[in-house]
């Protein structure tokens, strides 16, 4: 059998030719698609819920703990959460 890109003699059970890699029959599945890349979105809301944490977490601990404000620490804990919900819906729409 000779291929039909570049002419070479190849077994007649070659799957590809062994010069020019070409296949000798034409392809039964088509290949996976790639999944979509992340967005930057993703990016961003982890790297906020990041440094939202790291900075309670420098807050409290250079603060007693009588003086730290209650509203600061539900806010800090509520913005949390709607990081993580935010992030949630973002992934649920890919």
């Amino acid at each position: 059998m000779k291929c039909r890109k570049c002419g070479a003699e190849i077994a007649e059970k070659a799957l590809i030719c062994y010069r020019c890699g070409t296949a000798t029959t034409e392809r039964r599945f088509e290949p996976a698609s790639v999944p979509p890349r992340a967005s930057s979105s993703n990016l961003i809301v982890s790297v906020l819920a990041i440094v939202l944490l790291v900075g309670v977490a420098l807050y409290t601990n250079y603060t007693p703990a009588a003086q730290t404000p209650r509203f600061f620490s539900e806010a800090a804990v509520g913005a949390a959460v709607l990081l993580v919900v935010v992030r949630a819906v973002l992934r649920r729409r890919r």
